[in-house]
């Protein structure tokens, strides 16, 4: 809880900081770059800092937060992605100190505030700060050396990578988690980069990358089989949920991935549950794993799979023709939901789950989230 004082300043103006935040955002993340290049160059998304996703994510999340504490409602739900994402890719809790600094540095230099305020500000982030690092405690780090063992070409922009522990067994994962991968590049940077886990056996993890940006290209073109990757343990808080309610899948583009994971572990348990798994995509060859979606949906005793294709090759029902449509499907109200895939497509699957009455619903995003925190 923020202190009454605090919470009394932060309450004035919580308007203003939330109209300046985005700029507040940018500057914060100038002056850390230029103190500290380095985490740009082995940790921070570059990509993202370039197209203003992660000062837009940061912003909103912060806003969230205080929003949260003035309402006496913390957002758990966020500050847990939050914590999965961080120590998937290192984040430690010295560093936290460091994001204090420019963050405080760059508010005051945004909006001019009062020593007052700046106080009432910084308390709200070491209350976020200090949560974030008690979760991040309890969660698996490190990273392990992997030696690719195959590869497989899913369509012409997606490879699914199979990799083995080189010392030691597959450390403990779920379907639905991520791993990070360390990717040095021809620079001298080692960026970082998240991919759902889209399949799994005792001794080995795999992961499927679509080509899309400078990470995921280098992976793509200079990961053969027999060469070594280092990666994060497994982390992700979208993880199957036990029960036997109704199960919702949903996904666009190479979102599919945790899905894909998902829907085969129900299979290989059995389960009777009803499965509704939706996929939406460009057209049948742009589609990964297509063809195991039918196949491990044909194998549920009540599944049931629905594909819509932006511009289907041939002959295709005009019904699911076009962006996925949730409204047109039989979806019960007391259905899990997982979704995963653009930004774009998670608000409006969201939106109409939501009207459709359906609360239970769990997301994971590719790259900042701008959902949650937005």
């Amino acid at each position: 809880m923020l202190s009454p004082k605090s919470a009394e300043l932060v309450e004035a103006t919580l308007p203003a900081v939330g109209a300046a935040i985005g700029e507040i955002s940018r500057n914060f993340y100038a002056r850390m770059f230029e103190e500290h290049p380095i985490l740009l160059r082995h940790l921070f998304n570059r990509g993202n800092q370039a197209n203003g996703t992660q000062a837009q994510a940061l912003a909103g999340s912060v806003a969230v937060f205080a929003t949260g504490l003035l309402e006496g409602k913390r957002p758990d739900a966020m500050l847990r992605r939050i914590a999965h994402k961080h120590v998937s890719v290192g984040v430690t809790a010295g560093q936290y100190t460091v994001v204090h600094k420019h963050l405080m540095a760059a508010i005051g230099e945004v909006l001019d505030v009062t020593p007052e305020i700046a106080a009432a500000w910084s308390e709200v982030y070491w209350l976020m700060a200090d949560t974030l690092i008690g979760m991040e405690r309890f969660l698996p780090r490190g990273q392990d050396e992997y030696r690719v063992i195959a590869r497989f070409q899913e369509t012409d922009d997606v490879v699914t990578f199979v990799v083995r522990p080189v010392r030691g067994p597959v450390p403990l994962n779920k379907p639905g988690q991520y791993i990070s991968v360390h990717v040095p590049l021809p620079d001298g940077a080692r960026q970082i980069r998240q991919y759902s886990l889209s399949g799994r056996t005792d001794d080995a993890l795999q992961f499927s990358v679509k080509r899309d940006g400078e990470v995921s290209t280098r992976l793509h073109d200079h990961a053969p089989v027999g060469s070594t990757l280092k990666l994060s343990r497994p982390t992700g808080d979208v993880t199957l949920r036990p029960g036997d309610n109704p199960v919702l899948f949903a996904s666009a583009g190479i979102g599919c991935t945790p899905m894909i994971a998902m829907l085969a572990e129900l299979v290989a348990t059995g389960s009777p549950r009803r499965v509704i798994a939706v996929h939406g995509d460009h057209d049948q060859f742009s589609h990964p794993f297509r063809a195991e979606l039918a196949q491990l949906v044909a194998k549920l005793e009540d599944g049931q799979a629905h594909v819509f294709y932006e511009r289907p090759v041939g002959e295709w029902p005009a019904e699911r023709t076009g962006y996925v449509d949730l409204g047109g499907i039989d979806i019960p109200a007391d259905t899990t939901a997982y979704l995963c895939g653009p930004a774009p497509f998670l608000r409006a699957a969201r939106a109409q789950l939501i009207g459709a009455g359906v609360t239970d619903v769990h997301y994971e995003i590719f790259g900042p989230d701008v959902t949650s925190a937005g």
